[in-house]
């Protein structure tokens, strides 16, 4: 039995943080050392950051990329550590993995397989190694071998698959396996999306058991760059059995998972199987020799299961209850800011917000300490006062109410009750003058009266609009981050004020539906996440229809009235959007899918969609950055564009109306 224990780290970087990631990557490392393990694999670019975007390309990048990684051997005497960085080789730059053994650099691995679809942009900026080619590159004066590499360490074989490479159909795994490989390492950067850890256990425990390996997979944690959530979730597995699952969405800047590995139980797994066919040649220069004095261990505990909450009922709300505050607190100490602010409308996109907010706060006073919280917080004035997790939330959010003639008593009520279940200060501006005193001057300078008749859109958003400059004030006075509180049905079709309730630095539900929303509301004020607490005061808000309160309360607005039901949006989006269906495709989906509304309701509706959506591209252009949530996003930046201007469909909804003609003349024939 040939025992040898490996770690796999997650880390919480930020691009081009030189110092800051170099101490969360020793961090990692004095970690996994502590925990007697040899073998330490640290996520994909982990050195400069995998989000430096056109800084890639940056000269100084490089530089200090390899400086950073310089000053990290001597970390790792006694340790083989894979450290992520880029490595410019021929007039290319390529996605390496630096293998470090005993405090020297032995080689790098290079990525075969880029991530250019979705969120990743990597072909910008990296070359795809070839499979099955090596090389040399010279560094400051020093030969290394590069490229598709496996490595020998003291008689235990070691071999990469980077991210991607693990996610395709011929990922290198399969070759690895007949050169005898003992361990892959995949160093990732997987971007958080909804259900997504299932796929990275899958393809783990899979290629553990396929490649008859011990197989080892770190990943990025936090909100490393501003809009992808990293999860980590470290995997380690071996011969089909997991091992070790280190935590999802912690706040620690670093940790690691570790196990021990039997290496000459998954070579006898390989020897005893069948169709297992060892290539027994190697080429020169693909195998990497390194001396090294393997540590003696002792069996361990499996310690392969999940957290508690990822096997309950209601994984999606705790999935996202958990990256979207990792999400919010790494983004308030990352761009330094003091806090944060939202215009509470008593509704349920900015009662949201308030609520992620507070969580966030409380969360990291709960799993970091007062301590480690005030000294991530050391910038904010006063932070070294503050005693309890009730004073920082009131510290660190402001709420406002702003009234017009049109808001309502039970929509105030609703916006006290959140601010005080958050631990919000909370104000109450009436807005109404600044409302009048926009259309009386309009009024004058048009020469008639402005009507609800003849000008509802511009009454409506004239009073969003008047919000905005009050709340920007108070988010400048205090150096907070003003939170927009728009979510992505209404971002969909444009169902938003601009320099309204779409005003702000940050957008932390633009990501997710109105359906969803709502119900997560629902379930946070009855349940609420494991570990943290229920809100009951959400009934004031869940009770309520969602409305605008934009239009004389005698109309009754709401905004299902104004679009459609929500739940149908979402579906309608998933099938135009993210399925890219026509408007009669949708049309016929929808007949289906939902035989509880009329064919002329649903004509009206899906017609409706395709013009809101082409209409209001330009706003989804210019929503404040958001969190990616799951890989249905609207987000233009970093996921599904459209062009600004288009043609709007005209085409397609002519057939669409009069196919739904037909269909109707059909439906009053069987009736």
């Amino acid at each position: 039995m040939r025992l040898i224990k490996a770690a796999a780290a997650y880390v919480n970087q930020t691009p081009l943080d030189w110092d800051g990631n170099q101490r969360n990557l020793i961090d990692a490392l004095r970690a996994a050392r502590e925990a007697q393990a040899a073998i330490v694999c640290l996520p994909e670019m982990s050195i400069p950051g995998y989000n430096c975007e056109d800084a890639f390309l940056s000269g100084g990048t490089l530089r200090q990329s390899w400086r950073v990684l310089q000053e990290l051997l001597p970390e790792t005497r006694g340790l083989v550590v894979t450290a992520g960085l880029p490595v410019l080789h021929g007039n290319a730059l390529f996605n390496c993995a630096a293998m470090l053994v005993d405090g020297r650099i032995a080689g790098f691995a290079a990525k075969q397989h880029l991530a250019g679809d979705g969120i990743h942009y990597e072909p910008r900026w990296f070359k795809p190694w070839p499979a099955n080619v090596r090389s040399t590159v010279d560094v400051d004066g020093a030969r290394y071998p590069i490229g598709d590499l496996h490595f020998d360490v003291g008689g235990i074989r070691i071999g990469f698959e980077i991210c991607e490479d693990a996610w395709v159909a011929s990922r290198p795994g399969s070759r690895l396996a007949q050169k005898g490989i003992d361990v892959i390492l995949n160093p990732s950067a997987s971007h958080f999306a909804f259900g997504k850890i299932d796929v990275r256990r899958r393809f783990v425990l899979e290629g553990s058991r396929a490649f008859s390996v011990s197989y080892v997979y770190a990943n990025l944690s936090g909100n490393e760059a501003g809009r992808a959530i990293y999860d980590g979730g470290a995997l380690i597995a071996s011969g089909g059995r997991m091992l070790a699952a280190g935590p999802r969405f912690s706040l620690a800047s670093s940790d690691v998972a570790t196990a021990v590995l039997d290496v000459d139980a998954t070579r006898r797994t390989q020897a005893a199987t069948g169709s297992f066919a060892p290539d027994l040649t190697i080429d020169a220069g693909e195998r990497v020799d390194v001396p090294f004095a393997w540590p003696d261990v002792a069996p361990e505990p499996v310690r392969g299961e999940s957290d508690a909450w990822e096997r309950g009922p209601h994984v999606k709300e705790e999935e996202f209850t958990r990256a979207v505050t990792l999400a919010l607190f790494d983004y308030l100490r990352k761009s330094r800011s003091h806090g944060f602010v939202v215009s509470l409308s008593g509704g349920a996109d900015s009662a949201a917000c308030t609520l992620l907010g507070a969580m966030a706060l409380e969360r990291a006073w709960e799993e970091l300490g007062p301590d480690r919280v005030r000294e991530r917080l050391a910038y904010v004035p006063g932070i070294e006062a503050i005693e309890s997790v009730d004073a920082l939330k009131r510290r660190m959010l402001l709420t406002t109410y702003q009234a017009t003639e049109n808001s309502s008593e039970r929509t105030l009520d609703a916006a006290r009750a959140i601010a005080s279940a958050a631990g919000a200060e909370f104000h109450l501006l009436d807005v109404g003058a600044l409302v009048d005193g926009y259309v009386s001057m309009i009024e004058r300078a048009i020469g008639r009266e402005l009507t609800w008749e003849q000008d509802d859109i511009a009454l409506q958003n004239i009073q969003a609009r008047v919000r905005a400059p009050g709340i920007w004030l108070l988010a400048n006075l205090r150096s907070s981050l003003l939170l927009a509180t728009s979510n992505r049905s209404e971002a969909a079709v444009g169902y938003a004020t601009m320099d309204g309730d779409t005003c702000g630095g940050l957008s932390p539900i633009a990501g997710i539906d109105k359906a969803f929303l709502r119900a997560w509301l629902r379930w946070l004020e009855t349940n609420g996440p494991e570990g943290m607490h229920p809100v009951p005061e959400l009934a004031a808000v869940n009770g309520l229809a969602p409305t605008a309160e934009l239009r004389p309360p005698d109309e009754g607005q709401t905004d299902e009235d104004d679009l459609m039901p929500y739940p149908l949006l979402d579906s309608v989006e998933r099938a135009a959007i993210r399925d890219k269906q026509t408007p009669l495709e949708v049309y016929r989906l929808m007949r289906v899918a939902w035989p509880q509304y009329t064919a002329a309701q649903l004509h009206v509706w899906i017609a409706r969609f395709f013009r809101l959506w082409s209409r209001n591209q330009w706003k989804r252009e210019r929503y404040a950055p958001s969190f990616h949530l799951d890989d249905e996003n609207l987000d233009p930046k970093t996921w599904c564009r459209f062009p600004i201007l288009s043609g709007g469909f005209e085409r397609e909804l002519r057939e669409l109306q009069e196919f739904a003609a037909r269909d109707l003349d059909i439906v009053s024939m069987r009736h």
